[in-house]
């Protein structure tokens, strides 16, 4: 590829896949508009019980956003005050902004160097008798190690909840994402790999109990109407959203392995430049299957930052996924942690680094954004000789 070429790279071309989809997102809008029922109703529950078989979960509940979902899922187990969840603390700031609102305080712990993902070795030793759940996120699209997580919930009677909104479609062991806790939880942002053009979320569950109370839970904790049993609030899932996703969820799958081929192409076209010298690449762990919601490199903290202007100044659009741990967090100051406390984490959000990724990336495109990168590094490694 040229070094004249002037190819902008977005971190996610909503627009171009909008585009091959146009004329039937079209007209499943318009079957929900002229329907007249634009909040849950038939569109929702057709797509609850669609996106529920392609999960292999018993039950699934559609709600306003990822965020709703979290809330839902700690609601659902009557978690409050007093009640601790354990949470990574490199990763959004939903999951424990979540857990917060409930009344519950969220105990941090640090990540597996390879996969960002919790640690399972670091949860045991924060378990206490007020632990009532672990909340493992399945961060970039690929699954945490759920098989200790599980042995130490099992072992101490705890629940699991899966922030699963980066990781719609991945696999531990061919089993879904989604379905390997008490209750799993996603979000349909637009820039996620499955995504509506706005905010919703879902929650999945194999518990009749649970689901019961997801369904309440999500208006007001209503049932029947104008009754409410307990405090609840509008997280409902709006029909123009469901209606969107149903037509996704034809194409997830081609999509997704769009997605790792995508993958594949960038990690080889990194090595063949020799930018792994430089560059740690995404890890693929044997067994499970990754979904690449984002492709994130790690550099030096001593050029990471500059990498991302250059990439910028050249037209090639990257993220930080994410610059301050949640230990770090102004809003968290109360809880007591100090810099330090998890230098994994740490060092990730100093080194961390997502790329273009999306399903209709062009090799083109990947190579502009590799050429760009090999210009920077190769650049401030002469500088440092």
């Amino acid at each position: 590829m040229s070094q004249g070429s002037a190819i902008d790279v977005p971190l996610c071309d909503l627009n171009g896949q909008y585009k091959r989809i146009e004329a039937e997102v079209l007209e499943a809008l318009s079957r929900v508009l002229s329907s007249g029922q634009s909040i849950l109703g038939p569109e929702v529950a057709t797509f609850e019980k669609e996106i529920a078989e392609r999960l292999e979960a018993r039950y699934a509940v559609g709600c306003g956003s990822g965020s709703d979902a979290i809330s839902l899922a700690l609601h659902a187990l009557e978690i409050g005050a007093g009640d601790e969840v354990i949470i990574p603390t490199f990763t959004f700031f939903a999951t424990a902004g979540c857990v917060v609102r409930t009344g519950a305080t969220p105990v941090f712990v640090d990540i597996d160097p390879n996969t960002y993902n919790m640690d399972p070795a670091e949860i045991e030793s924060k378990i206490t008798s007020r632990t009532r759940a672990i909340m493992p996120v399945h961060l970039y699209g690929q699954s945490a190690d759920m098989e200790p997580i599980q042995m130490l919930a099992d072992k101490y009677g705890l629940e699991i909840i899966e922030d699963a909104a980066q990781a719609y479609g991945a696999e531990y062991h061919g089993r879904k994402i989604g379905t390997l806790g008490a209750l799993g939880c996603f979000s349909f942002y637009p820039s996620k790999n499955l995504g509506t053009y706005g905010d919703a979320g879902l929650v999945t569950t194999d518990s009749e109990k649970l689901y019961a109370r997801l369904k309440t839970l999500r208006v007001h904790g209503m049932e029947p109407k104008y009754y409410h049993h307990f405090v609840g609030w509008n997280a409902r899932m709006d029909a123009l959203h469901a209606a969107i996703l149903r037509v996704k969820l034809k194409y997830i799958d081609g999509w997704t392995s769009q997605r790792q081929a995508a993958a594949k192409n960038y990690t080889a076209i990194l090595e063949e430049k020799g930018l792994h010298r430089w560059l740690q690449r995404p890890t693929q762990v044997p067994g499970l299957k990754h979904v690449y919601n984002q492709y994130v490199i790690r550099v030096s903290p001593m050029m990471r930052d500059g990498l991302a202007d250059h990439l910028k100044k050249n037209k090639v659009s990257c993220e930080i996924y994410y610059p301050l741990c949640l230990h770090q967090q102004k809003c968290f100051e109360n809880l007591g942690y100090k810099k330090g406390q998890f230098p994994i984490s740490e060092e990730a959000s100093r080194s961390v680094l997502a790329l273009p990724m999306f399903p209709e990336i062009t090799a083109e495109q990947q190579e502009r954004v590799a050429d760009s990168i090999q210009n920077y590094l190769t650049r401030q490694v002469r500088l440092a000789a």
